[in-house]
């Protein structure tokens, strides 16, 4: 993969978005990056974390373990994405590990090399701050969602939400184009694979979805209302 191959993934985090060709290059020249495959850890929980992460292409997610030992997906993150910048900046431990979802290749930059970009690119800084705003706002709908008492509610929260993070409008509703297995909806919604089984069963036989190679239509009424 070339560099100016490379220099095009990074355009497309919202981080560095609004960048120059020149900036750009400045920060590629300060990036290692890796290949990590499926199931790999990229970051484990109570790190001390002294990178930043760039997903270039694949998807990862965000995983943390209960009392019980059950795990809960707090988020997945895909091309274009990147984390760890909280624990640059307060220099906190990480409160979830980070895996792999799919064949994925990562970019990282360090704290010191992080923190210059920040404080000499006001554009970084604004666009920084956009993110850290919208993910406490993801982060509040997702206590919202645990909460629910009721699974379906649940279900339909988290498709409400992944609509709008990866949704692509369609004649009569919305497409994800994230693929998911019934076990990755029981890991992020904290419910059994097989209670997400029969849901979801019952929402396709009412036609309220639509499922194909693992991606998941939604009827637009079903977006309107909880079943």
């Amino acid at each position: 993969m070339s560099s100016n191959h490379e220099t095009g993934l990074i355009k497309r985090t919202q981080l560095f978005s609004r960048l120059t060709s020149e900036e750009l290059s400045e920060i590629y020249s300060k990036l290692s990056i890796k290949r990590f495959k499926k199931n790999e850890v990229i970051l484990h929980e109570e790190d001390t974390n002294k990178y930043m992460y760039i997903i270039l292409k694949g998807r990862v997610k965000v995983v943390q373990t209960t009392e019980e030992g059950r795990e809960i997906v707090l988020s997945i993150h895909e091309s274009g994405d990147t984390f760890g910048e909280i624990s640059l900046i307060d220099g906190m431990t990480s409160v979830a590990r980070v895996m792999a979802a799919t064949n994925s290749l990562v970019a990282t930059i360090s704290r010191e090399d992080f923190n210059f970009l920040l404080f000499s690119h006001d554009k970084i800084l604004q666009n920084l701050l956009h993110m850290l705003c919208a993910r406490l706002r993801e982060n509040v709908e997702t206590i919202r969602m645990l909460n629910l008492s009721n699974a379906a509610q649940r279900i339909h929260m988290l498709f409400i939400k992944l609509a709008h993070d990866y949704g692509t409008k369609a004649e009569d509703g919305i497409l994800l184009s994230i693929k998911l297995t019934h076990n990755e909806i029981a890991n992020m919604t904290g419910l059994t694979r097989e209670t997400v089984t029969r849901i979801m069963k019952k929402w396709q036989q009412e036609g309220h979805i639509r499922m194909k190679e693992r991606k998941v239509f939604l009827k637009k009424e079903f977006l309107d209302t909880i079943k």
